[in-house]
């Protein structure tokens, strides 16, 4: 059987480009997200373009036990899983800490922290007993650096960064590879959902610049899952040029 990468939130940007890149390279696919129609609309179309095949899988990370039994019920073979890219977060809101929605805060934290420990678990388990697995955690910028109104957001994106480091010590001894890409400006759906909709309020995010686009972030994914098996590529930061810092973008008419 081919390799297979389970992917979280494949129905659009970083995840959806990594469906396309892994299929591309030949790699069988779980593919798991919460928009059902998009995603058996994306797995028919990598199948019929790349013969490869595709489970789908229907489920929000936040949610523990259904989660857990519709990745359980996979066939055994499914569960050799070669690369799992937690993919699947998001940031809510922009807003001083004491204006702050709890909501947001608990969909931030229940999707980016809980939801990623959720599926990791799940998945390192089934990965030990082949002593082997490359776990891809998708960070962010926010998980180096705190900028204004981040707060609750890059909170969780460090939890991120300290979790694939401690991912990495765990698993060690089951020659499991751990590697965190830290992204800076991709243009996905990730302002639309920070604020809420607004699709004129996330364009100005990325004005007078050439931010990232999904499939860079899938190209270093492939990079690093690509290299020899005793090379692990721990930790990258990816920044568009125009963009020093989480804050400092050079921004030119």
């Amino acid at each position: 059987m081919s390799k297979i990468a389970l992917i979280t939130g494949a129905t659009s940007g970083i995840g959806e480009a990594c469906a396309h890149t892994f299929a591309q390279q030949g790699y069988n696919l779980v593919l798991l997200a919460r928009r059902e129609d998009r995603l058996a609309k994306i797995a028919h179309h990598l199948e019929d373009k790349y013969a490869i095949t595709i489970k789908q899988v229907f489920a929000d990370v936040r949610d523990k036990e259904s989660l857990t039994a519709a990745l359980e019920v996979l066939p055994a073979e499914w569960k050799k899983v070669d690369v799992l890219i937690n993919n699947a977060g998001l940031s809510q809101g922009l807003d001083p800490i004491d204006k702050g929605d709890t909501n947001d805060w608990d969909i931030m934290i229940d999707t980016n922290v809980k939801g990623l420990l959720y599926v990791t678990k799940i998945v390192s388990n089934w990965m030990i007993p082949n002593q082997s697995g490359h776990i891809i955690n998708i960070g962010s910028i926010a998980g180096k650096e705190v900028y204004p109104n981040g707060n609750v957001y890059c909170a969780s994106k460090h939890a991120v960064d300290a979790l694939s480091k401690g991912m990495r010590i765990d698993l060690l001894p089951h020659g499991i590879k751990v590697t965190e890409i830290n992204p800076g400006m991709v243009e996905t759906e990730f302002s639309v959902v920070r604020f809420k909709g607004d699709e004129d309020r996330a364009k100005k995010v990325y004005e007078n610049l050439e931010p990232l686009i999904a499939d860079d972030i899938a190209d270093a994914i492939w990079y690093v899952v690509s290299r020899p098996k005793h090379v692990n590529i721990n930790d990258m930061l990816i920044m568009p040029t125009a963009q020093a810092t989480a804050t400092i973008i050079n921004r030119t008419p």
